[in-house]
């Protein structure tokens, strides 16, 4: 019987320290091509910041309805005030080396996760070409 209760208490303490208590909760991910159009602002003005031209595609698909056909849908973005948050996310997420580049000099197919972490929310952004 004791040595039962040990095993037992053994098991929940392995799972209780491999569980972070707030551990990262994946919340929204899309795929998304960032075209010509999602380089440039509402005004035609070059963006020159990864998070800016994120930042545009998701407008363009939320709000002005410009889609490419690879672009996903998300729930997330389609909140202005997310959109807004954009550039903290990035900047609070994570990204390949080079990828931020990419972004800027180019136009690239994109995955996006969102996350809530215990700071916030942040993204990590992948060039899946």
């Amino acid at each position: 019987m004791i040595r039962m209760l040990i095993i037992a208490v053994s098991i929940c303490a392995t799972v209780l320290i491999a569980t972070p208590s707030r551990a990262q909760e994946l919340i929204d991910s899309y795929v998304a091509f960032l075209s010509v159009a999602d380089h440039s602002n509402s005004n035609g003005q070059r963006l020159t910041s990864a998070a800016a031209i994120i930042r545009q595609d998701r407008a363009n698909f939320h709000r002005f309805g410009i889609r490419d056909p690879q672009d996903q849908g998300d729930k997330f973005f389609a909140d202005e005030g997310n959109r807004a948050a954009l550039e903290q996310m990035l900047e609070n997420g994570k990204a390949e080396p080079g990828v931020i580049s990419r972004i800027v000099n180019g136009t690239v197919l994109i995955h996006v996760d969102i996350y809530r972490g215990p700071s916030g929310p942040f993204i990590k952004v992948i060039v899946l070409n």
